[in-house]
């Protein structure tokens, strides 16, 4: 049964010191900036974050990695305009960078909550980012072997929520939230709003309440 937790620091308790955790958003679009903010309160450290990106200005994901909370961070996008964060503290040798194909980052989390133990690619063959992995030629073509991306920890944003869990997205918002939520043992999901059982339109549930262990209502 879905908990609706009555504020973000209750909604992020128990996450353990050494988690990995997957925080959705593609930049600002869909980004959980409320249960962030909350990670970094309660000052869980030891973290592997795994994102699109390694965060936009000083705030949200940003915000955690300059707490020195985050001792890892895989993203496909490590560097843009504003990473000036991630940019001081890799440079600094405070924390350690894997680049995955925005692709292969995708497929390696659903494969994770798809039950998949590993799967080729050719994105990423005969490039440095294909060190040190298996690769073998199928059809003629160069492929790399990836493996799943598991998590102890999804926090994801989500338009509204029925007291069962099941989850509507807000269009670009929806981006890795629904297959993040699938890669974690626990899932928290920040909301709008929080309406009753049967409000819903079935089809329009993207993330059914399965997936979801704690959900909580922000601005």
């Amino acid at each position: 049964m879905v908990e609706i937790a009555p504020d973000t620091d209750t909604a992020v308790r128990g996450i353990a010191a050494g988690s990995t955790v997957l925080i959705g958003g593609f930049g600002p679009a869909g980004q959980p900036y409320a249960l962030i903010d909350a990670l970094r309160r309660v000052g869980t450290g030891d973290l592997t974050v795994v994102n699109n990106n390694a965060g936009n200005g000083s705030t949200g994901l940003a915000a955690l990695l300059a707490t020195g909370q985050v001792r890892k961070i895989i993203c496909s996008f490590p560097r843009q305009v504003d990473s000036y964060v991630f940019e001081e503290l890799y440079a600094e040798g405070r924390i350690e960078l894997e680049v995955a194909p925005q692709g292969n980052l995708a497929e390696r989390i659903r494969a994770a909550g798809a039950g998949i133990g590993a799967f080729y690619t050719p994105t990423g063959a005969g490039t440095m980012l294909a060190e040190g992995k298996e690769a073998r030629v199928i059809d003629g073509r160069a492929h790399v072997l990836e493996y799943p991306i598991h998590a102890d920890v999804a926090l994801i944003r989500a338009h509204t929520a029925d007291e069962a869990g099941n989850l509507v997205y807000r269009k670009t918002g929806r981006n890795f939230g629904p297959i993040m939520a699938t890669a974690a043992r626990l899932t928290i999901a920040e909301v709008t709003r929080v309406v009753p059982v049967g409000t819903l339109d079935p089809e329009t549930v993207v993330t059914p309440g399965i997936y979801v262990d704690r959900v909580v209502v922000t601005a």
